[in-house]
């Protein structure tokens, strides 16, 4: 509040004394001769309030020092004028209304008023001032609070009466931290952050272009480069034909965070080559304890940038990352010399292996499933005995579960969790399919538990993923896991090797995936179905395993019936009761089939908890708005799980995400 304005909102006595004369002196010589009694009488109220004003405060200042001296009676060295005398500004209020009640001359000199405050709250005169924690039992303020131009650590205690110990006020110290608030603002503001650029497709880039052209084509990114960190007086450096290092002192972030990372825009719109447009990558390191952890922190984040599609920045930290664009589509940059490296690598694993575990994430799907059967393929041509961990009354794949037990080779396949863990020894190799992301594989005790650990995922990297693994193979631009698997099995088995419900359990994945081969579907992924078909694939049963029953088609179309348009292109729908995931997932799908609909998104109960499936046909990157609400996927299938809330709540806070989303994209377009 406008302190001018404060001190107009004060009491004032000698202002009201004044009025009342003024107007007791035009009544009386401008009135009737009736009127002169009346400003007789307003001159003999102006004379008791001018006596009785001084009289009252006097009065309640004596009674508060009396109750100060009452509560603090105990203390040796309480006294009175240890609050009037006190070389810091003090104020005393209530901590539950915040209503100041008294306030020595420093406080007021602080606030730069003419007058004590009474009756006014704390939060109007020191803007942001919150009690809470003295009601808490501390004694100090985490946040700093300005008063004029100076800033001041809070210390506080609170006072009962012995009398009612219900009757509670408490003392707020001020003391004047300015100097060293500026010093420590100055340190942050001045640390070291690194910065890693890279021109993400630079081999697609350049490629068929003569030397002119691509001197031509580097040089436009370098300067683009160079115009945006023009006045952060940091250093640029080329280390590498793709890659920058960027040093500026942290108090530039903000700029950059704010024009949101405008360069990737300015780069992707304004260069391009034979049809490719050139996007540019960004991982910042900060807040680390040495350069050497700041580098660190950099290189995680461009490798984070990386594994979600690229065209983005990501900034990290000592607790976690920050994410910023990625709105424009994935385009496929996989190699097959990436594939045969990672299939040597993870066939020695095996090979030195005792066993082998697979497990994905919850709720089990086809390709899920799919991709663990792969894996059990692998390990049963190296000879390494293998097992699949999955909650079988939770999977949404039942009907190949059953299929796969019928099978001699999968008898005995799938196994608990605490099974798992018992029969797990030093040499067991643990195998995580189709999630990156510890909290949501089937069981994270016993991914803590076991040593060696492999990981193979298409899913866009999430803040929170599964580190130190001995192997992982990310291919986020992989249209399924079944994918990745298929193409690591083309190196390490022979066709003859694969069984035709093994080939068929990696198909079912790869077309539940793709939606039938029309999203996320590049040349890698019909190479990979081809395979599959050459293994024995049939089609047909793929077909089969896709099916849903009747009851589950109309729960399906029910929940569509109820699909409301929340923008343009945005389908959201809603579910009452509880339906299963494996419903929710269809309903988002079959809501993209209708025309117009980019993006849509199926809100259901689960128990106490709401999940949320998303999906996309479009531009519009699910992954992004989901991780708002704590979850995950990719641009075009994602999803989330949110604890303890309710249906109408999640839907306020989607609607908000998807807001929010659309606004950085309109930004961005």
């Amino acid at each position: 509040m406008n302190k001018k304005l404060l001190e107009k909102l004060q009491p004032n006595a000698r202002v009201t004394i004044v009025v009342l004369l003024l107007c007791g002196i035009i009544t009386y010589f401008f009135g009737h001769e009736i009127s002169r009694y009346i400003a007789i009488g307003e001159f003999v109220f102006v004379l008791f309030f001018a006596l009785y004003m001084p009289l009252s405060m006097r009065k309640r200042s004596a009674k508060l020092i009396k109750y100060i001296e009452t509560v603090t009676s105990n203390s040796e060295t309480a006294s009175k004028d240890a609050f009037l005398n006190c070389p810091l500004p003090v104020v005393i209020f209530s901590p539950q209304t915040q209503e100041i009640l008294w306030s020595n001359g420093r406080f007021v000199a602080a606030t730069g008023a003419k007058e004590r405050f009474f009756e006014v709250r704390m939060s109007d005169i020191v803007p942001g001032f919150a009690g809470k924690w003295l009601l808490e039992g501390k004694t100090e303020s985490t946040d700093l609070y300005t008063l004029g131009d100076r800033r001041y650590k809070v210390f506080g205690s609170l006072m009962r009466s012995s009398g009612d110990p219900d009757n509670i006020m408490a003392a707020a110290y001020f003391v004047d931290v300015t100097e060293y608030a500026e010093t420590f603002d100055e340190f942050v503001s001045s640390r070291l952050m690194c910065a890693i650029i890279m021109l993400d497709n630079y081999d697609e880039l350049i490629k068929n272009l003569s030397e002119k052209e691509k001197s031509a084509i580097l040089s436009a990114v370098d300067d683009k480069i160079s115009d945006w960190i023009i006045g952060c007086d940091g250093i640029l450096s080329k280390y590498d034909r793709d890659r920058y290092m960027f040093l500026f002192e942290g108090r530039h972030l903000k700029n950059f965070v704010d024009g949101k990372f405008d360069v990737l825009d300015g780069v992707r719109e304004s260069i391009k080559a034979g049809g490719v447009q050139a996007t540019l990558s960004i991982g910042i390191g900060r807040d680390g304890k040495t350069f050497d952890e700041t580098y660190r922190f950099a290189s995680l984040a461009i490798e984070m940038a990386l594994s979600r599609g690229g065209d983005q920045a990501v900034v990290k930290n000592r607790f976690n990352f920050e994410f910023y664009g990625g709105h424009s589509a994935e385009v496929e940059r996989r190699t097959k010399v990436k594939s045969r490296v990672m299939a040597n690598a993870f066939g020695e694993l095996i090979g030195g292996a005792s066993e082998i575990i697979i497990m994905g994430h919850k709720h089990a799907d086809l390709d899920s499933l799919g991709a663990a059967v792969g894996v059990c393929c692998i390990a049963r041509k190296r000879g390494k005995p293998a097992h699949i961990v999955t909650d079988l009354t939770s999977t949404v794949a039942g009907d190949l579960v059953g299929q796969l037990r019928q099978t001699p080779e999968y008898e005995d396949i799938f196994i608990t969790a605490q099974e798992a863990m018992i029969s797990a020894d030093s040499r067991t190799l643990l195998v995580i399919v189709d999630t990156n992301r510890p909290e949501q594989v089937e069981s994270l005790e016993l991914l803590e538990s076991v040593n060696h650990v492999a990981v193979i995922d298409h899913h866009r990297r999430a803040a929170q993923y599964i580190e130190n693994a001995t192997l992982n193979f990310h291919e986020p631009y992989a249209s399924s896991a079944a994918e990745l698997v298929s193409e690591m099995m083309q190196y390490l088995v022979d066709q003859t090797d694969i069984l035709r419900i093994e080939a068929e359990a990696l198909l079912a994945g790869i077309v539940l995936d793709t939606k039938s081969f029309s999203i996320r579907t590049g040349s890698r992924t019909f190479e990979a179905a081809s395979f599959l078909r050459r293994c024995g694939a049939d089609t047909t049963e793929v077909k089969r395993l896709l099916q849903s029953d009747f009851e589950t088609t109309m729960e399906k179309f029910a929940i569509i019936q109820g699909a409301r348009i929340y923008k343009p292109g945005i389908a959201i729908a809603f579910s009452e009761v509880s339906e299963s995931r494996v419903i929710v997932a269809k309903a988002a799908d079959e809501l993209l089939n209708i025309a117009g609909i980019q993006a849509s998104f199926v809100i259901s109960p689960e128990g106490e908890d709401v999940f949320v499936s998303a999906r996309s046909i479009g531009n519009i990157n699910v992954q992004v708005i989901m991780e708002a609400l704590g979850g995950g996927g990719n641009q075009s299938t994602a999803g989330a799980q949110i604890a303890e809330t309710t249906v109408s709540r999640v839907s306020e806070q989607l609607t908000a995400a998807i807001d929010t989303y659309l606004a950085g994209f309109a930004q961005n377009t």
